[in-house]
């Protein structure tokens, strides 16, 4: 009997082991995708946050409070712990009744002196209290399950494109 019943053990953990594996694998890539998606979600929230309570008089004379795109992008970048900045693309600032700014990069904008919403010398209606504003981005999410996938030919890893956008009225 002991005979007969070689081997039954790999085979075991073949048709077991092999899915396990796969279904553990799968957990842990969807918990860091949701990680990566709320991160950026938080970052880039907090960024449309920083420009709506600063205000329209921030940038008028005497104050010299003014926002500008790399102050913003900074924000962003401090509360988006663990996203690489070069990575973050498609960085847009809108304000919904004034001007719009796009960066390719978010560590393009970091060194983008830009005042905004506000415009220098003229005044702008994107930057009046309750005008809203938005701020876009997007963030690739590499995943290592497309290399498990049957038929995938070489080992490459499926991206994905999280888009993500935060709106919030000025409020002061």
């Amino acid at each position: 009997m002991k005979n007969n019943e070689r081997g039954s053990s790999l085979i075991e953990f073949t048709l077991v082991g092999i899915p396990l594996i796969f279904l553990l694998i799968s957990t842990v890539e969807m918990a860091r995708g949701m990680w990566i998606y709320h991160t950026l979600a938080y970052a880039i929230r907090e960024g449309t946050r920083f420009v709506a309570v600063k205000g329209q008089g921030c940038a008028t004379s005497p104050s010299s409070c003014a926002v500008t795109v790399g102050r913003i992008a900074e924000e962003i970048r401090r509360a988006g712990i663990g996203l690489d900045p070069n990575a973050l693309s498609g960085v847009t600032f809108k304000a919904l009744s004034g001007r719009t700014i796009t960066c390719a990069t978010l560590q393009d904008c970091l060194s983008d002196g830009t005042q905004w919403p506000s415009s220098a010398g003229a005044p702008d209606p994107g930057a009046a209290q309750g005008a809203e504003i938005e701020i876009t981005a997007t963030y690739p999410f590499r995943s290592a399950l497309s290399m498990l996938w049957p038929g995938a030919g070489k080992v490459k890893f499926g991206t994905f494109s999280f888009p993500v956008s935060s709106r919030e009225a000025i409020q002061f």
